[in-house]
């Protein structure tokens, strides 16, 4: 109403309130988000060496950076000074980009110290308040604990039957550690925790650590490998016809720590921006599922665009079960798995499906221009 003056007249008339009032009245049928809440977030988390510099990195599709590595020396985490130069060049980043999160991995392959630093109260403490200091110091969100694996040595790292146990408590002491930072900071580090699947995870109680961290990295990819018998999808989503029954798989690795009670929304299945290469391969099947005389190499995404996906004799098959891609090579008798933005688009719509947290890559060296990174982004839209 004009102050002074007579009323205004509704400008929306009987009508139509009631023709809105028909249309909202069926809105209880539409997805949430199409009434105004954002749509479901999923976490781009890609890990990153020290290879390269960061220029190339395309921060404004992925959520999370995590640096590898740190390593456990005398029970304490600790940082080298080169990898230290890394770090703070992927921290600097959030100079232009603060939504980004920048994680320091600790571990890897062949990276031991773990058994040891778990199996004390006290040794505990030292790496639960070393690794909390190293992020406070350098400006990091996060921790992620690689240790490949807990209860077992094919690495060559030490274990112990009591990794299980132990892998919990260290745990406990690193999250109430960075919590009690982020209280001190105003702010939530975050834990995260680079694991495997099928055998390898039998030296960690799944349902007891959970409540410990903010997400899974699983990592789908490296199933089959140089101590693998035969070649194979390493990063399929699926099982291949051809796939024996106790193949490991992305689907079946959710569905393992879905079935111990992780929420599905902290899991983050794994896309490889790297294939692998074995040689002197049995022909049968274009080589998929096959014995090999020996493993050959890895090979960057660049490298497979330039020198292997349908060239020099190498041909591209797309097996429709597994939803994976792979290479033959039936002069050389050459066998390639790897990811490209096919298998990655499918992955994408398997997390949408399954109200999965994410997706995790590994690397971010090895994908210079983007172009899988691009088909992560774009599949989670």
């Amino acid at each position: 109403m004009k102050i002074g003056g007579t009323p205004k007249r509704n400008p929306i008339g009987p009508r139509l309130i009631a023709t809105l009032t028909l249309l909202l009245s069926g809105c209880h049928n539409l997805p949430v988000y199409a009434l105004g809440t954002p749509a479901p977030h999923y976490r781009v988390v890609g890990y990153d060496v020290d290879k390269a510099g960061v220029d190339h990195v395309d921060v404004g599709k992925i959520d999370t950076l995590i640096f590898a590595f740190a390593r456990v020396a005398d029970d304490r985490v600790v940082l080298d000074p080169d990898a230290s130069t890394k770090l703070h060049q992927l921290t600097g980043l959030k100079a232009k980009h603060p939504a980004l999160k920048v994680v320091l991995s600790v571990g890897g392959w062949g990276a031991g110290g773990f058994s040891e630093a778990a199996s004390t109260p006290a040794n505990r403490r030292r790496f639960a308040d070393s690794a909390t200091k190293l992020l406070l110091d350098n400006d990091a969100d996060g921790l992620d604990v690689d240790w490949e694996y807990p209860g077992h040595s094919e690495s060559g790292i030490h274990s112990s039957p009591q990794d299980r146990t132990h892998l919990t408590l260290l745990l406990q002491s690193i999250r109430t550690a960075l919590d009690a930072a982020g209280q001190g900071h105003g702010r939530h580090y975050t834990l995260s925790m680079a694991v495997a699947d099928g055998p390898f995870v039998d030296g960690i109680d799944i349902a007891a650590i959970a409540p410990y961290l903010d997400w899974f990295n699983l990592m789908t990819y490296d199933v089959v490998n140089s101590m693998t018998q035969t070649t194979g999808h390493h990063s399929g989503l699926h099982a291949s016809a051809l796939a024996p029954a106790d193949a490991r798989t992305t689907d079946r690795a959710v569905k393992q720590f879905l079935a111990a009670g992780v929420p599905p929304g902290k899991l983050l299945i794994g896309a490889a921006f790297y294939g692998r290469e074995f040689d002197d391969v049995k022909p049968d099947h274009n080589g998929l599922y096959q014995a090999y005389g020996h493993y050959g190499s890895e090979h960057p995404w660049p490298q497979l665009q330039s020198d292997f996906i349908n060239r020099r004799g190498f041909v591209r098959y797309w097996d429709a079960q597994a939803q994976a891609p792979y290479l033959w090579n039936a002069a050389t008798r050459q066998f390639i798995s790897y990811d490209d933005p096919q298998s990655i688009a499918a992955k994408a719509v398997f997390v949408k499906a399954q109200h999965l947290g994410g997706i995790m890559y590994w690397e971010q060296s090895e994908d210079p221009q983007n172009v899988l990174l691009d088909a992560i982004w774009r599949g989670l839209q």
